[in-house]
């Protein structure tokens, strides 16, 4: 698979798939998660000025330890051939 580029996936517990919902400010955005819930996440640090956020993006959001339940950091968006590739392989199931 020469030209196929790889596709990151949740490396643990602690990363879930979401989809954002709206911007709240500041680098913040109301995600909702595959588990459901709706967390306040902001954008880490190296994607601050590289990555544009916007509504109904698909992103890899990793949980806080403490507020795990209603925090999270974004630490990826994926495109829209992304999302599809997941969607195919069945990695994305409830968003």
């Amino acid at each position: 698979m020469e030209g196929e580029a790889r596709i990151e996936l949740p490396k643990n517990e602690d990363e879930i798939f979401g989809v954002v919902e709206e911007a709240v400010g500041g680098d913040r955005f109301s995600v909702r998660c595959d588990d459901g819930k709706v967390r306040i996440c902001r954008l880490i640090g190296k994607l601050r000025k590289r990555v544009w956020i916007s509504r109904n993006d698909f992103v890899l959001v990793r949980k806080w330890k403490i507020g795990g339940d209603k925090k999270g950091d974004i630490i990826h968006r994926y495109t829209p051939t992304e999302y599809h590739k997941l969607k195919n392989m069945g990695v994305v199931k409830n968003l």
